[in-house]
């Protein structure tokens, strides 16, 4: 018994050490870091104003290493994603909004069921929009050494925005990546896309008005076409050659008008003459996801439309998981 209290001790002991190492690091990465955000011309009031309370949060390179859309077969991801329970809580929730999402939809030309897909999928209609200190979070994953390039421009990002008065650092708690707001949006889209809807001098992403209409603008900006599918799902013939099968999210290759695809699909009925001539790719989600899957099945045709739910998330599942629940919501609205 006291080997066994002298051999946890030990480890406690290995692991409290570990701990205070990586944190020292980090303080050391965060003076360093400094140097880049006023070369950036981020006021140093600001960041020591919003950095001084920054940790260092190893949770969040946990989740880093471990996303549900990297392990869980397609069908249950999607299942669960768009759901009848998820279909009946859109449908209050846009009883409630009714007029500003149809004022949103006439302005920018995005669907409102597109939009409550994504905020569906993302925060459950704003009842989860994370509690993580973003700031936090976003200092670690650049301090970490995997995506650090990306993390630090989004933090720098974010730092200009409060440096700016456009955001409030006292409300920025999100995800574990850094998203913010109803449809959790990263600093860079807050740049690029974000709209004060309701004219109130500040972009409030926790607010209905504003949340909404920046994601619309963001998806008319990326060129989201509303007379366009999304994708169809398909039967694989044996005789389709595996370069034509995309596994990676990362970017979508070999692509061909869908003519040129249908003689390798046996459900060839379900597709629709009009957009024959549409360049479309060929995914199979699971092949690199789900041990001795069969290459083949699942598999699906995608149009342009699914490339730019990729460029919200980059996730093969989550664009599949968009697209099917606002199908669903189009068949109740």
């Amino acid at each position: 018994m006291k080997k066994i209290n002298n051999f946890f001790l030990i480890i406690f002991f290995f692991f409290s050490i570990a701990n205070a190492n990586e944190n020292l690091n980090f303080e050391n990465w965060k003076k360093n870091f400094k140097k880049r955000a006023l070369n950036n011309n981020i006021s140093e009031k600001t960041f020591d104003l919003v950095m001084s309370d920054t940790k260092f949060l190893p949770n969040v390179i946990k989740y880093d290493r471990y996303q549900p859309e990297f392990y869980e077969d397609t069908k249950t991801y999607i299942s669960k994603r768009s759901s009848d329970n998820k279909v009946k809580k859109g449908i209050e929730f846009y009883k409630n909004e009714t007029n500003l999402i149809n004022d949103v939809e006439n302005k920018f030309g995005i669907e409102k069921e597109l939009l409550l897909s994504l905020m569906g999928i993302e925060t459950n209609f704003g009842t989860y929009v994370g509690k993580m200190d973003i700031l936090s979070s976003l200092a670690t994953l650049s301090f970490d050494k995997r995506r650090s390039d990306f993390f630090t421009n989004e933090l720098l990002i974010l730092l200009k925005l409060i440096d700016n008065n456009q955001i409030d650092y006292k409300t920025l708690y999100g995800s574990w990546a850094g998203a913010f707001g109803f449809f959790q949006f990263m600093p860079s889209t807050i740049k690029n896309h974000a709209i004060d809807f309701n004219n109130d001098k500040y972009i409030d992403l926790k607010n209905s008005y504003d949340s909404f209409a920046s994601a619309a603008n963001y998806l008319n900006n990326m060129g989201w076409d509303k007379e366009s599918p999304c994708f169809y799902k398909i039967e694989l013939d044996k005789n389709v050659s595996e370069k034509y099968l995309n596994t990676s999210a990362k970017k979508l290759y070999n692509k061909k008008k869908l003519k040129y695809f249908s003689k390798y699909i046996k459900n060839k009925e379900i597709l629709e003459t009009e957009y024959m001539n549409k360049k479309v790719a060929i995914i199979t989600p699971d092949k690199d996801i789900v041990p001795d899957s069969n290459i083949l099945s699942p598999a699906y045709v995608v149009f342009d439309n699914y490339d730019i739910i990729l460029k919200w998330n980059r996730s093969l599942r989550f664009a599949l998981a968009v697209c099917t629940l606002k199908d669903k919501f189009k068949n109740e609205l």
